[in-house]
């Protein structure tokens, strides 16, 4: 779960699609004007937020996609995506004094990044989109929410420390993680900014595997992301407690079980977020 590859950003694709909210999406484009539209993607990955966005935008669009992880950038200009796509360290970015990436662009949009910044990190984002005048939307920001059914007596001790490990440096120092929602909100109300906000969680319900004659049955797209959530749950709250171990790997034994045997209920909350100038 924690690194962003290619195969991991493709399998929650769908389940993004799923939770964003539409509604929020189109507050962002008709904030827009009806002229080109210059948008700009922070930490594009493979290039799911433009492909969703796309249709949902003005007609007449200019999209510059950005991100510092040379195998994504690779992979979204394999598939086509709208846009030019450029390798950009963002931490680097934020600091710099001149517009930069930023320039004459009327919507900046994230998906999934906003949790893996730091305060400062954010409060500089913020800034720059107020000197350009832009249009905000900001889609899934993980706000610390973590339920599972059946439930598990460890659940609430695992989720408080994927929540500590959440805050850790991501490379922008240390991370907003459940926080981020709200500063961001904070951050843009403070610069005049009319700010709209709405849920938008992964629910991921069980689901038939797939059964072939005379192989093995294989995990759907939906119980593999359960089963890699899980899993990089249980990693990250073992990097925060070592002396837990144990008792982290039986949880993660436990909840993979209900999962093979499909009755695992997964939310994961997050938040959407759009913002513009009166």
């Amino acid at each position: 779960m924690g690194a962003f590859t290619p195969d991991w950003l493709a399998l929650r694709e769908p389940a993004d699609a799923a939770a964003r909210s539409s509604r929020l999406a189109g507050m962002a484009g008709g904030a827009l004007g009806q002229d080109v539209v210059h948008a700009l993607d922070l930490g594009t990955g493979t290039g799911a937020n433009v492909r969703y966005l796309v249709d949902r935008m003005p007609a007449r669009q200019d999209w510059l996609l950005v991100d510092d992880d040379p195998r994504l950038i690779e992979e979204a200009a394999r598939m086509g995506v709208s846009g030019a796509v450029r390798r950009v360290d963002l931490a680097a970015e934020i600091e710099s004094a001149e517009l930069g990436i930023f320039a004459g662009r009327e919507l900046v949009t994230a998906s999934a990044l906003l949790d893996l910044v730091s305060e400062r990190w954010l409060h500089a984002l913020a800034a720059k989109c107020r000197r350009v005048g832009a249009v905000v939307l900001f889609a899934l920001t993980y706000n610390g929410e973590i339920r599972c059914r059946p439930e598990d007596p460890e659940d609430e001790a695992i989720r408080e420390l994927v929540n500590w490990h959440q805050r850790s440096d991501k490379g922008f120092g240390a991370a907003l993680g459940p926080a981020a929602a709200e500063v961001a909100r904070r951050c843009f109300s403070d610069l005049g900014y009319h700010v709209e906000c709405e849920p938008s969680p992964w629910i991921l319900t069980p689901d038939v595997r797939d059964v072939r004659d005379g192989e093995p049955a294989a995990w759907t797209k939906t119980a593999e992301l359960q089963r890699l959530l899980i899993e990089g749950w249980a990693e990250a709250a073992s990097d925060v407690a070592h002396e837990r171990q144990p008792s982290i790997a039986r949880w993660r034994d436990r909840r993979l079980a209900q999962v093979l045997a499909e009755r695992s209920h997964v939310t994961v909350g997050h938040v959407d977020m759009v913002a513009w100038l009166p």
